[in-house]
Parts: structure tokens; sequence; C-alpha cells
């Protein structure tokens, strides 16, 4: 029988098997591994038998909940050890016997494509983070699903068909992963509060945002700056953030695992990347009902109803950040007015609609 007919036989069932792999499931804020966790659990849930395969983490014990079976597989990038994680894989695939192989990180796409044909399985990866330059291998699979129409089009210039993309524009509201947000209690910040939710990462915009700062903090003297989050340039921030002359209105908060709690007492959200395919964060701070800043690159400009729910700038320009928050603090009315902006029209960024349209690309693959 033809790999095909397998493909065909077995997704036209009531329901599907899915495995999803990627290299963790640690609950550290990191946006793949939220996406993978939300789709993983909405499928069982929906009645599919659904697998994930990474190098484990705290959402084990989540992904139990919702009858998810969990396989321990190191994919670290060492020689010996990728040998070992594709005979790993391999005899997952073959005690599984998945109909879709879900990749979520390149590691597990280019396993998973090795053992595609013999598997009979199909193959769907997701590019989150185009600007990698590995990413091309995303291309490997049979779809590849980009968060954003700016990174289908990045993708298409790489090289990759058009034929095999698809965009499911990111969304997590409603994810099984947190409460709703009325039952958060809001933290006491001081007001105008503005924050970012984001890695500790030079690409992150963090340098222009605390730069921005400074350039306000004096015609604002009660504005304080919250910055959420951990990374690896925590430290360079923190010692450019002391030079400044606001330092005691600058707050590291580190990695929260309830950011909810800090954005419903923001006033303005920031999120001044250089280099974003979607920003999953903003549909938290629209929800919220932040007023927000961001900067108009990538998929930011989707991801805020192309400018409609928030003001776009320039990605490392501290001076039009600067100009833009000063515009929101001061006038009330301003703020107000796009506070309600940012939270209007919000149903598309729910993470059901990313489970449905995700579910839709599966069943491409047995029409092939």
């Amino acid at each position: 029988m033809r790999v095909s007919t397998i493909i065909d036989e077995r997704i036209t069932k009531d329901f599907m098997r899915i495995i999803h792999i990627l290299n963790h499931i640690q609950e550290i804020g990191n946006g793949i591994v939220n996406v993978a966790v939300d789709l993983a659990c909405l499928q069982a849930k929906s009645g599919h038998e659904v697998a994930v395969v990474s190098q484990g983490g705290e959402y084990e014990a989540l992904l139990t909940r919702f009858g998810v079976k969990h396989y321990y597989l190191n994919q670290s990038r060492k020689p010996i050890n990728i040998i070992r994680a594709a005979i790993g894989y391999r005899a997952i695939a073959q005690e599984f016997r998945p109909d879709i192989v879900h990749g979520h990180m390149m590691t597990g796409v280019v396993l998973a494509s090795l053992f595609k044909k013999t598997g009979g399985y199909g193959l769907v990866s997701t590019v989150h983070n185009e600007f990698q330059r590995a990413s091309i291998l995303m291309g490997l699979a049979d779809r590849v699903i980009a968060v954003s129409k700016a990174v289908a089009n990045s993708m298409e210039r790489r090289g990759i068909s058009r034929k095999k993309l698809r965009v499911v524009r990111n969304g997590t509201l409603g994810s099984i992963r947190s409460r709703p947000l009325q039952e958060y209690q809001p933290l006491p910040l001081s007001r105008p509060a503005i924050a970012t939710v984001a890695g500790m990462y030079h690409r992150k915009g963090i340098a222009e945002l605390i730069a921005a700062f400074q350039q306000i903090a004096s015609d604002f003297p009660q504005a304080h700056l919250y910055l959420i989050g951990d990374g690896p340039d925590r430290h360079l921030f923190e010692a450019q953030a002391n030079q400044t002359t606001c330092s005691s209105r600058i707050h590291f908060e580190g990695f929260q695992a309830q950011p909810q709690r800090y954005l419903l007492s923001t006033d303005i959200f920031v999120l001044a990347s250089h280099r974003e395919p979607f920003g999953l964060v903003l549909s938290e701070a629209r929800e919220a009902g932040c007023a927000i800043v961001a900067t108009q690159v990538e998929g930011i400009p989707e991801a805020l109803d192309d400018g409609q729910a928030g003001l776009l700038v320039p990605a490392k320009d501290s001076q039009a950040l600067a100009a833009a928050l000063a515009k929101l603090l001061s006038n009330p009315e301003t703020l107000q007015q796009w506070k309600t902006k940012a939270h209007q029209n919000l149903e598309w960024l729910s993470v059901e609609r990313v489970h449905q349209q995700t579910l839709a690309v599966y069943s491409e693959l047995s029409k092939k």
C-alpha cells in the first residue's frame, strides 16, 4: 500500500493520531512552547489521540490532565546525541503510529522528516521565528504554517513553495494554560504604568524602551516602567537603567507566570521588538485593555489590526517611541481612546480559532 494511501485512510477517520515535537515544555514564557501546548490540549479535548515529544518541563502535568501522552527525547544538537535522538524518535513514532507529526522547532522537523516516508504520516511545521537562518529547514514539512502573512511572505522569498505555505495567525485568548482574565487580581502598580512583557534579549528592543522612558521621565514624574521577563541580556539593561536619572522608577520584575496581574494595572503596554513574527503577548495586552505602542515590524501590525488597535512606531527609534508615550501620557482622553481601540475586535485572537485552522491544515494532507 502506498504511503499516501495510508495517510488518507488514517486521517479520514473520526480522529487523528497527532504528535507535537519540540525541544522542551518548560513554563518560562516561551511563545513557541505555549502555542504547542495549547494545540495539544485542545486537540486531545476534541477527541484526537495526541502525544508531545520533548525534553520535558513544567507543562507535563497540564498535558497529562488533558490526556496528552508525553515522550521524553533529548534533542540537543551534539553529533552523538542527534544519532541517539533519531533512534529514539523512530521508536516513538513506531509505537504511537501518528497520522500527523507537527514540528515546532527545527531539530524536531529534521528528525521527523527522516522517517516520514516509512512512518506513513504527514509532516506539518510551524515557523515561529523566521528570522533565524536555519528556519528554512521548516520547509522539509509537507505543510508549513506561518504565524503571520509577513512570515509567509518572508519564507516564500527564501524559497519555500507557496503551495506548502498556510497562514494561521497566532492567538492566545482563552488558553487552557491560564484562567479567565477576570479571575486575576491586578497588582498595585504605580500609575501611570508603562510595561512590557518580553524576554530580555537585544532584539526585543528593551534598550530603546529604557532610553525612551528616560526621555519622558522628567515630564511625567509619576510614570513608572515595568520590565517583565528574563533572559541573557538582562544585566546589560539593568546597567543601562542604573545610569539614568530615573532608575528608581524602572522596575525589573523577572519572569512572571501570571503576567495578567501586571497587564490589568498597566496603562501603556509597549512591544519595541526589532524582529517579531507576530507577538502573542499583544493579544493578552489587548484583552487587558492596555493602550499599546509597538514597532512596525513583521507580524506586529497584523496583531494590532494594521494599526487600528495600537500606535505603531519605527523599530530601533527611541525618540519615536518616546513621542508616542508622551502623546498618550499627556492627554487622558487620547489614552482612553487607545485603550478602547485595543480592546475591540478580540474574537479572532482566540486559541480556539488557531486550533480549528490548524486541524484544517492537517486535513489537507488527506487529499494529497
